[in-house]
């Protein structure tokens, strides 16, 4: 398939969008509460078909957009808030809210996108609506605060890209206005978020954490609708992240293990796709993405999410990226690794894995199916065979010059 558009063009339009963007606010009210609010910019880029290429578009969410008050809502002890926002003909930007009591934070982030506005999307060879959605983007505060983000945070939402920036976000608010307590994302400068040093003081990073020791091993899984498996996660688990610390006036670095028995899992099941959620008290949730090939029949870990509340902390701890690749293995097969593997998450955030077995796909029983080991762990087998090669090779070279000497010795006597 031919691409249409050149990287040059492609950055010269968004340089363009990003220029007419205008920061919209939106509302979400019960009677005459406001239960959610946003005063935000952000910017798409989607992907589409033609008769005979690819192309990409990128357009705004421009200042016309309004609430859809018949698809947002404040939520009920059944349903999540909701906030829906509609522009032009027939597309739509949508966030749905979860808590767990003390924070709060984007549960699933859509997108809809209407083919047939010829003006958006010129010669597109369909025109239908499509509707996609990402889970977990990573956005997330402490109730009773305002999420605050000036800095563009890029999501992959489906086949397409949702860009917001100076992002001012609150959910379950207890009021009209957005607090003027904030959690600021960790993408802003920190200088922007840590609280003033008094005179003759710096603010400096803080020497490496004392490892807690490795993390004990959990067994964790997904059920399907039917209360069959539908996937299976052996592994131990080390948080390794930094944060602005309140008490100490400079940015902190911590270590965390997860606690199996502290710890419960839940998730979802997809043709494509399966995520596992982790969620340890109600202070750290960790979500994993698994994205399937369908042509190649191989399937990786495409994403992570930590939401995390520290108490010393200025604003919740917030990470996120979905294009990952890490854990790749082959459909039919679980993926293994005994040895210590470092999954780079975000500059801020790192995960430590041990003694780790997953399978995301294809389970049929409560049992993994064989195992495709990572490359750590088949050069750890090789070890002690080069070893043991080298043993015998020295060996053998000994013997052999024991029985050149034995021999040249033998050589010098004469019979009689």
């Amino acid at each position: 398939m031919r691409v249409y558009y050149s990287s040059a063009a492609l950055i010269i339009a968004w340089l363009a969008v990003l220029g007419c963007i205008q920061a919209v606010t939106l509302e979400v009210k019960e009677g005459n509460s406001t239960c959610i609010k946003a005063e935000l910019s952000a910017s798409f880029s989607v992907t589409y078909n033609t008769s005979s290429s690819t192309r990409t578009v990128q357009f705004p969410l421009p200042d016309s957009t309004t609430v859809d008050t018949a698809s947002s809502s404040c939520g009920t002890e059944e349903s999540s808030p909701w906030l829906v926002a509609v522009f032009g003909p027939g597309h739509a930007l949508g966030l749905s809210f979860s808590t767990n009591g003390s924070l709060y934070s984007v549960a699933n982030l859509t997108l809809q996108y209407n083919l047939s506005d010829t003006s958006t999307f010129p010669d597109a060879n369909s025109s239908v609506v499509i509707t996609v959605v990402s889970a977990s983007v990573g956005i997330s505060a402490t109730l009773n605060t305002t999420y605050h983000c000036v800095s563009p945070s890029t999501f992959a939402v489906g086949g397409a890209t949702v860009t917001f920036s100076d992002m001012r976000l609150e959910a379950y608010m207890p009021g009209n206005e957005l607090s003027p307590t904030e959690s600021i994302c960790m993408a802003d400068p920190t200088s922007s978020t840590a609280p003033p040093t008094t005179a003759g003081t710096t603010t400096t990073a803080a020497p490496a954490p004392t490892p807690p020791g490795t993390p004990e091993r959990g067994t964790y899984f997904v059920n399907k609708g039917n209360g069959t498996q539908c996937l299976l996660a052996q592994m131990g688990l080390q948080l390794n992240f930094t944060y602005f610390s309140r008490s100490q006036n400079k940015t902190v670095q911590e270590l965390l293990n997860l606690t199996p028995n502290l710890t419960t899992s839940s998730g979802s099941c997809e043709a494509s796709s399966a995520s596992l959620v982790l969620t340890q008290g109600q202070i750290t949730t960790l979500n994993f993405t698994f994205t399937l090939n369908s042509t190649s029949k191989k399937y990786h870990l495409s994403g992570i999410t930590l939401l995390a509340d520290r108490a010393d902390a200025i604003a919740p701890i917030s990470a996120s990226n979905s294009s990952l690749d890490y854990l790749r293995s082959t459909l039919g097969r679980s993926y293994m690794c005994n040895a210590e593997q470092t999954l780079a998450v975000v500059p801020s955030f790192s995960l430590n894995t041990f003694r780790l077995q997953v399978q995301p796909f294809q389970v049929t029983t409560d049992q993994f199916d064989t195992a495709e080991e990572c490359q750590m762990d088949q050069d750890l087998m090789l070890i002690p065979i080069i070893v043991g090669a080298a043993l015998a090779g020295l060996v053998l070279i000994v013997l052999i010059a024991y029985l050149i000497g034995r021999k040249r010795s033998h050589a010098g006597y004469q019979t009689i």
